[in-house]
């Protein structure tokens, strides 16, 4: 399970730390079936940043997403892998920073599609990538690569009580 090595209080009125299972556990059950977009931001070669939707799912404790090889986030993300994701969730916003790398592994291909067909996408796995009859413009034509992140940090701002904002740290 992800646990942080450290937390920081962000609130600034007096609210508690939020735990990172509240953020992980709203991840774990609204994805892929609640209508949720994320938001991935990839740095260009030239260090400007690129922001684009996604169609993201949390699965075994882990965010997956997924872009054509033609994209320019599949661009960024081969030559550095660093990046963010951002998101809305019930009850919290969410921001979650670190890296990702391509998912090429046949069983966790296959475990990830099986999730993202439980919220309606038919995706099954072509290869070492996904396909589907469609899926979001933004991703490219098929197949897909699918990407990994690997989490840094995360921040998170409760918009429902309990309120409160924490910074939470992963372990390199």
């Amino acid at each position: 399970m992800t646990k942080p090595h450290a937390t920081k209080n962000l609130d600034r009125y007096g609210s508690a730390e939020l735990p990172w299972s509240r953020a992980r556990d709203v991840l774990a059950e609204d994805t892929p079936t609640a209508d949720l977009t994320f938001f991935v931001t990839t740095v260009r070669p030239d260090g400007r940043p690129h922001s684009a939707g996604v169609g993201a799912v949390w699965v075994d404790d882990a965010l997956y997403f997924k872009g054509g090889p033609g994209t320019r986030r599949s661009r960024n993300l081969a030559a550095n892998p660093a990046c963010s994701v951002s998101v809305r969730l019930r009850g919290i916003d969410l921001t979650m920073e670190g890296e990702a790398h391509r998912v090429t592994d046949p069983a966790t291909l296959e475990r990830v599609a099986a999730v993202y067909r439980t919220g309606g996408w038919p995706a099954t796995v072509e290869g070492d990538a996904l396909t589907a009859p469609f899926s979001a413009p933004s991703a490219g034509p098929p197949p897909w690569h699918l990407y990994r992140l690997t989490l840094r940090r995360a921040i998170g701002v409760a918009g429902a009580e309990p309120h409160g904002a924490t910074r939470w740290d992963f372990a390199p």
